[in-house]
């Protein structure tokens, strides 16, 4: 097995299982104690998750700190600038997948009273529709993250396999200088990855604050991405990582 697909399947253990013991790892993965461990060294050095004596536990999440009202707060005027114009991009009858974050929640305003699906794992987004008629709103399952109003885990990553939609709107921690997409949270990146999957087009929503952006956890790269949507003000040589990607760089 390549190192990149051991990595994710070790990170996925850790998640589903909460501990994980290096002898049990070898075993499920056919290879040995020593490769897990030193798997288990870059993992954890990369914020992936705990190296502890004898296996790992998931990394504490990082936005865990910061509660969901808080990051709300945060450079407003251009969260909002960058839900507007992504509001622009949806058709009548669409069917949208909504990330979870602060700018997809604003974006969902932009959807009210019109005639499209929205499919969710973000709490914050039901809030916002929940009682609108003319939005077809369908909350995929899951364990409920309570800092960050989200649905993560198996059950959410499974209801995303049934999920087919016109395009995702994505929320990201970061992009890097070259133009990779990251993040911060375990929980999160495979229900973006999910999410990517079930997408005709990928839309990531980044405030310019995010151009160029730390974290610890791949998404994708911006060969995946076919838009984004940013302020003006956004680091140039980070959006032309994305534009010699293939992504349209649109600017609100």
């Amino acid at each position: 097995m390549l190192q990149r697909l051991r990595h994710e399947e070790i990170m996925r253990r850790v998640r589903l299982s909460g501990a994980t013991s290096v002898h049990d790892l070898a075993r499920q993965l056919g290879v040995s104690p020593s490769t897990i461990r030193r798997d288990l060294e870059v993992l954890d050095r990369d914020g992936t998750l705990k190296r502890v004596r004898g296996g790992a536990l998931p990394s504490v999440d990082a936005d865990t700190d910061m509660p969901f009202a808080q990051v709300a707060a945060i450079h407003e005027g251009d969260k909002e600038a960058v839900a507007v114009c992504a509001g622009r991009l949806v058709r009548e009858g669409d069917v949208v997948l909504l990330d979870i974050g602060t700018t997809t929640m604003r974006l969902a305003r932009q959807l009210r009273g019109r005639r499209v699906t929205v499919v969710t794992s973000s709490l914050a987004v039901l809030d916002v529709l929940r009682a609108d008629p003319e939005v077809e709103l369908l909350v995929l399952g899951g364990m409920v993250r309570r800092p960050y109003h989200s649905l993560v885990g198996v059950l959410t990553e499974e209801a995303l396999r049934q999920v087919v939609a016109d395009r995702v709107f994505l929320s990201a921690s970061g992009v890097r200088r070259d133009g990779q997409i990251v993040d911060t949270t375990l929980a999160e990146v495979p229900l973006k990855r999910a999410m990517i999957a079930a997408a005709g087009q990928v839309v990531l929503l980044a405030d310019r604050h995010k151009f160029p952006g730390t974290g610890a956890l791949r998404v994708c790269g911006p060969e995946d991405l076919d838009v984004v949507v940013t302020n003006d003000g956004a680091d140039d040589s980070t959006l032309r990582a994305c534009a010699a990607a293939g992504a349209e760089v649109v600017l609100a």
